[in-house]
């Protein structure tokens, strides 16, 4: 896999204390990884974020209306502010379509928690793989120590992408967690797979 930051790893210092931050494009062969932006709103939308067969097995709420994006916009601009790094947006290189979205979610310094979605015509094509390995590699350079995720017991798809991405699948028994898409209040069985660096 061929990668370019469009920008490198800043290191910049607060109080003394270096505080590094991700790029805000990571371009791996096909695939252009990028910081949201308010204006992306409309598309994140339509693409991925209000279809009930792509948000199926995702632990947010399905977009019911715009609104809802803009919060998750908001969301992601305090999570830049606050952490190196935060969700970013899937892009085609060969044509600009969004494609989904992945990123991280920090739980401390050193650990993130991570994920992947992509729209529906995006399926079945190796870009959920190769968006990870490309946010993998800005592990290291950020201090992540371990990255996880969670994976619904039912989605051997998404199971083979973090197979596939060197994350290995927790022994301990599953836990339960909330999926409010599949239109049910049981929590349902999750695997938890991490990756150390």
């Amino acid at each position: 896999m061929t990668l370019s930051m469009s920008q490198p790893i800043q290191r910049a210092h607060c109080n003394g204390q270096p505080d590094v931050k991700a790029p805000q494009h990571v371009t791996a062969e096909r695939l252009l990884l990028r910081r949201p932006t308010q204006s992306d709103a409309s598309l994140i939308f339509a693409r991925y974020a209000s279809d009930p067969a792509v948000t199926r097995y995702l632990s947010w709420p399905r977009h019911q209306s715009i609104e809802q994006t803009y919060e998750f916009l908001s969301f992601s601009d305090s999570e830049w502010e606050a952490w190196p790094a935060g969700p970013y947006l899937i892009e085609s290189r060969h044509s600009g379509l969004l494609l989904g979205s992945t990123g991280f979610k920090f739980s401390g310094p050193g650990e993130a928690e991570t994920g992947y979605v992509l729209a529906g015509d995006a399926w079945h094509q190796g870009y959920a793989t190769e968006a990870l390995l490309a946010l993998m590699t800005l592990c290291e350079p950020l201090g992540i120590r371990l990255a996880w995720a969670w994976c619904h017991h039912e989605h051997v798809a998404s199971q083979r992408v973090l197979e596939k991405c060197d994350f290995q699948r927790e022994q301990a028994p599953m836990h339960l967690l909330e999926f409010p898409n599949l239109g049910s209040s049981a929590r349902q069985p999750v695997f938890k797979y991490a990756r150390a660096f």
